[in-house]
């Protein structure tokens, strides 16, 4: 059949037509990404020149960190990936125990371990990235990427903050006549019962601080819908693979279950994965000690984020209440009323529990992980006393 030059031309336009939209829609998932598949707002690794520790000073720090953990772990604490650096130098790390005791494996330095809501550190990190990059902005609502999301007043910043007053899913979740707990959540479903199941605020939006994982799989999911990427090769994007953090990895429900370390309750009973164990964004990152300390190193570089965005994610924003404690955008904060600020965060899911304290004036940071349940994960702020002004008591903490 030989087609009039009108009905060609036609043809032409609507073959052009869908090419472009084609071109346009990866365009739109690519984001700006260079020749060498690295996004323009992707992480840095640190470019800054930090002074060469002396010997005598680290077989100083060495001596004492040694002392702090003989004492507080030697007896009932088997399990633990521990590293301590200033400088970007490690002063001191040890793995101890089993990342599979029924086969036998030891932890090691590259051993990833469930680092619990540490991972909240991260998602916020490639939050602020975006907004940083102006994908996003601090003061968006979530109406703007989800039609029909229930609460207006819920915005990127209230989520960081813990300000949104949106309830816990873990609370939510748990009715049966909201979820059959035969299957496993995902992060999509989350939204989708919040969306379809009315339910309520905790309390109105940024009136107060309440600490919720709901936050972050919504931040995990503004995350995913601002790429067009799956929050895992969203976050190997901006993050793991810029930083060359090679152990590190998302757990999702596309995830084999092998490839996750497995964690214990204090007897070395070992927990079963359970319907909540897909969900990202407010845990299930998988990492260690040192590539922690690569992400440290960069998230405190003077290349991280502009000076105006860097002083609000540094900042309290509840002060509702009395006392040392705040959170500010993704991030822990004790804050004394000699001006010290000790930034952190801890974590913990089934056994694993976690603990990361970045002591941005020194230089030095400390990395807890541990996939076997204890407590003592927590108290390694009592070494920040070793590198800073914190009232903090070293001493006490190794008394027998």
């Amino acid at each position: 059949m030989i087609f009039s030059s009108y009905k060609t031309r036609f043809i032409i336009s609507i073959v052009a037509s869908i090419l472009i939209y084609s071109c346009q829609k990866k365009d739109k998932i690519a984001l700006l990404t260079h020749e060498n598949n690295t996004v323009s707002y992707a992480m840095k690794p640190s470019a800054d020149t930090l002074p060469k520790l002396s010997d005598s000073y680290i077989k100083a720090k060495q001596n004492q960190i040694d002392n702090f953990f003989i004492h507080h772990w030697k007896n009932d604490f088997e399990n633990v990936s521990f590293l301590i650096a200033k400088n970007g130098q490690i002063i001191y790390e040890k793995y101890e125990g089993f990342a599979d005791k029924e086969h036998n494996i030891l932890n090691s330095p590259e051993t990833p371990l469930h680092i619990a809501s540490v991972s909240k550190v991260l998602t916020a990190t490639a939050i602020l990235k975006l907004i940083d990059a102006k994908k996003i902005s601090l003061n968006d609502k979530l109406t703007t990427y989800f039609e029909g999301f229930p609460y207006p007043d819920v915005t990127i910043k209230t989520l960081l903050n813990h300000r949104s007053g949106i309830r816990k899913y873990s609370y939510f979740t748990d009715d049966k006549k909201i979820w059959d707990k035969s299957k496993t959540m995902t992060d999509k479903d989350i939204l989708n019962i919040i969306m379809t199941k009315n339910i309520s605020l905790e309390y109105k939006t940024d009136t107060h601080f309440s600490y919720c994982n709901t936050n972050f799989v919504l931040l995990a999911l503004v995350i995913e819908k601002v790429t067009g990427l799956k929050y895992r090769d969203a976050m190997k994007q901006i993050i793991f693979e810029p930083l060359d953090m090679k152990d590190t990895f998302v757990f999702d429900e596309e995830t084999p279950k092998e490839k996750a370390t497995p964690s214990y309750k204090g007897n070395y009973v070992k927990y079963a994965f359970d319907f909540l164990d897909a969900i990202y964004g407010d845990k299930n990152i998988y990492s260690t000690p040192r590539d922690l300390l690569k992400f440290d190193l960069a998230r405190n570089s003077t290349n991280f984020l502009s000076k105006n965005l860097l002083e609000k994610v540094f900042t309290g924003y509840s002060y509702e209440s009395k006392g040392i404690k705040n959170y500010g955008l993704g991030i822990r904060i004790r804050e004394w009323e000699t001006g010290q600020k000790l930034f952190y965060h801890n974590g913990w899911w089934h056994g694993n529990t976690s603990s990361y304290i970045t002591l941005r004036k020194e230089n030095a940071v400390i990395i807890a992980l541990s996939n076997k349940f204890t407590h003592k994960t927590y108290q390694l702020k009592n070494l920040s006393v070793l590198f800073g002004d914190y009232p903090f008591k070293f001493n006490d903490s190794i008394k027998e």
